[in-house]
Parts: structure tokens; C-alpha cells; sequence
């Protein structure tokens, strides 16, 4: 006979865990974290921080980026075009004017060449960053200003600057162009906009 091993349930993956999309952030809280890293003169994460929000790209495409993918020789173009990894599409995105003026002096200051990554990593020589690496940098951003980490992550800077479109002017078609999205569908899911304008609605009313 066989002793019978009482079985444990193990605990769900997701306990204590924050489900769900991560939460873009707000314009204030955006430039909370711009004026520390600033003030600190943390030249590559300020850099890092700009670029990441005007790019709106998914985590694994961001830490890829090369000094080719948005500069012509010395010029850090207004504009640039990426191929995504995940999806083999294109998408394009804007590089506004205090992004490039970072990005300018973190080349010159790193003396990058066109191949080179523009964040590489700590770690391995000839590396770029990598996505843990990213993702302990995000947290440090959120926690720097008195957010919840858990409800914040890479996927936030993707959001960010989307969703303040979206409020802004309310137009979907430019954000799914923006974002990459095939269906119309998957933006307003990914902005969660029903959910958002539900409850802005709810606000309005006092009873």
C-alpha cells in the first residue's frame, strides 16, 4: 500500500498581485517624476523617461532602440519609424522638442555611434537594456513621487501619453494609428474607455 501525501493547494499566481492593465499616468505626476530626475541630473533617465513617453512602445520594442532607429547622423529627427517585434508592423512616433534636446546630450555625453543601443545595459558589454532591468527603473520613477508600484509598470509609459490624447480630443482613430492597433476594438479596450467614461459620467451626478 501506497501512503497517501495529503495535497496542498498552492497559492494562485495572482495573490496579493494587482490584476489587470497598469495605469497611465496623470499629467502632474508626469512632470513630478521629470522634475526629480532633472534636479538629480540623471541625464540617461531623464532620457529614458521622455522617450519612453512620446515612443508609446511596448516595453520589449523600447529597450531595443538604436541611435539609428531615431537619429540621421548627429540630427535626432522629430520623427521616427520602427518595426514591431512582436506584430512585424510599423508604427511611427514623434519625438517632441525637449525629448530630442535630451537625447542630443545623451549621445554626445555617451559618444554613441548609429548602431549603438541607445540604453544599454549595465551588465553585458554591447547589450541593451533589458526588460527586468526597465521594469525595476519604471518602479523607482512611481515609487519616487508617492504612487503604488503595483498599479504602475512598463505598460504605463505605453499609456501614458494615449490615454492623455484620448481625453484631450477624443479621437480614437488617432490613437489606434498612434498605438498600432488593427481593430478599433482593441483601443478602446486598451485605453479602457468604456469603463473610464462610465465613471466620469457617474461622478457628474449628485443625488
Amino acid at each position: 500500500m501506497y501512503d497517501m501525501i495529503p495535497y496542498t493547494p498552492k497559492a494562485s499566481w495572482n495573490k496579493g498581485k494587482l490584476v489587470g492593465q497598469k495605469l497611465p499616468l496623470k499629467l502632474e505626476e508626469i512632470w513630478s517624476i521629470r522634475t526629480r530626475l532633472d534636479l538629480a541630473n540623471n541625464l540617461r533617465e531623464l532620457t529614458m523617461f521622455n522617450l519612453a513617453l512620446d515612443c508609446k512602445l511596448s516595453a520589449c520594442d523600447f529597450i531595443k532602440l538604436k541611435v539609428m532607429d531615431i537619429a540621421h547622423g548627429e540630427n535626432i529627427q522629430s520623427r521616427a519609424l520602427l518595426i514591431q517585434q512582436k506584430t512585424g508592423t510599423p508604427v511611427q512616433f514623434e519625438i517632441t522638442k525637449k525629448t530630442r534636446t535630451a537625447l542630443q546630450k545623451w549621445t554626445l555625453f555617451q559618444s554613441l555611434h548609429s548602431s549603438d543601443y541607445l540604453f544599454g545595459s549595465r551588465v553585458k558589454d554591447n547589450f541593451h537594456l533589458s526588460t527586468r532591468q526597465y521594469a525595476r527603473i519604471v518602479k523607482k520613477w512611481i515609487a519616487s513621487i508617492g504612487l503604488d508600484v503595483t498599479s504602475y509598470g512598463t505598460h504605463s509609459m505605453r499609456r501614458t501619453k494615449a490615454t492623455l490624447i484620448y481625453k484631450k480630443t477624443t479621437n480614437l482613430r488617432a490613437v489606434q494609428i498612434l498605438l498600432s492597433h488593427t481593430k478599433l476594438e482593441s483601443t478602446v479596450r486598451y485605453l479602457g474607455i468604456e469603463v473610464d467614461d462610465a465613471l466620469e459620467l457617474s461622478e457628474t451626478i449628485d443625488i
